[in-house]
């Protein structure tokens, strides 16, 4: 079973903590944010991770990336998502948009925050298009949403900025975003 468990997984074990690095962490001021912008991210990791705890402000409940500033063409950007929250359930299927759903933002109508983990695949290879896998989701004391979703980004060029906003509203006061290198 940990064979097939580990076949799934891409041929390879799942990365051990000491292979994750620190590279920027993020924590929104008073006032929130339109939106947050990790920039100059080297290419000497194998992958990327997006950790977030997140609050939206006003109508936003979920936010998107776009990756170096590419936000011109929506053909480039392509999503897939499985959602619920407890009582119905829902999915999105080749979607084209301009950036990829990052996450969920619990909606600043509770004190609750979502927990977001985003996986950016091989994000300097410049021999292929980029792949990323979210989890998310967040609870408000027996309602909640989770997320499970995959994106692409169809272009060769590696991932050298990530810019996240909100759809509607802003990033409440205290989300905070951390990007870490995998080994």
């Amino acid at each position: 079973m940990l064979n097939n468990t580990v076949a799934l997984l891409g041929g390879g074990a799942p990365p051990e903590v000491g292979d994750f690095e620190s590279i920027a962490t993020t924590t929104v001021g008073a006032g929130g944010s339109s939106s947050i912008v990790f920039s100059s991210i080297s290419g000497t990791y194998k992958h990327l991770q997006i950790r977030a705890i997140a609050q939206g402000s006003g109508v936003a409940t979920n936010w998107s990336m776009t990756f170096n500033g590419d936000t011109n063409n929506a053909n480039y950007y392509s999503r897939h998502l499985l959602y619920g929250d407890g009582s119905t359930a829902g999915a999105v299927a080749n979607q084209t948009l301009v950036g990829i759903t990052g996450g969920s933002l619990a909606p600043s109508t509770t004190s609750m925050t979502a927990a977001n983990i985003i996986d950016l695949l091989d994000f300097s290879n410049a021999n292929k298009y980029k792949t990323l896998r979210v989890l998310a989701g967040y609870d408000t004391n027996g309602a909640g949403v989770a997320l499970l979703g995959s994106g692409l980004w169809m272009n060769t060029s590696a991932i050298t900025s990530i810019t996240l906003t909100p759809y509607g509203g802003t990033f409440a006061q205290y989300t905070q975003f951390a990007l870490y290198g995998v080994k």
